[in-house]
């Protein structure tokens, strides 16, 4: 996808609605085009976090490894969802895992110069800030109700 085609993409995004084209242009600059095969891992739990995705086709699932057994399946995300919101908030580490179900095809963010923007920019990163603290909120209630569902033993309130 080239610049113009990204901005574009970006500016008919539900996400990126509302941020200005300066913003959008930008944010098209920091970005490069990647494909994940079903079965790989994006990214692991605890590694270091400095990039964020938007799914251009394919299904990623969110995980949390469990210490024994298979990883609990948080959420399953596909077409122009976004993932990753580490990369944003200190101590940039991911806090799930992120494997392919399906080939996929993404759209990959320079969370490094995108931060470095923010620090410069108060109002870029305020409006940025604002819309992964929503997908943050999102993740994070997901990642409880799975829990909740499957971890709850028999009889507890």
């Amino acid at each position: 996808m080239n610049a113009p085609s990204t901005v574009e993409y970006l500016s008919n995004h539900a996400f990126f609605g509302g941020l200005s084209a300066e913003t959008l242009s930008f944010l098209s600059n920091c970005c490069s085009r990647v494909e994940i095969a079903k079965g790989h891992v994006l990214f692991h739990q605890g590694e270091t976090a400095d990039k964020f995705y938007v799914l251009l086709s394919g299904n990623i699932s969110i995980e949390m490894p469990a210490i024994l057994g298979p990883s609990l399946v948080i959420q399953s995300l596909g077409q122009n969802q976004v993932l990753g919101w580490s990369w944003l908030i200190s101590p940039y580490k991911w806090s799930f895992q992120a494997k392919a179900t399906e080939d996929a095809d993404l759209l990959r963010f320079d969370g490094k110069a995108i931060l470095a923007q923010c620090e410069l920019d108060p109002k870029f990163g305020y409006e940025l800030l604002k819309k992964f603290a929503e997908l943050m909120s999102v993740r994070l209630d997901s990642a409880r109700q799975k829990m909740m569902e499957e971890w709850n033993p028999v009889g507890f309130a």
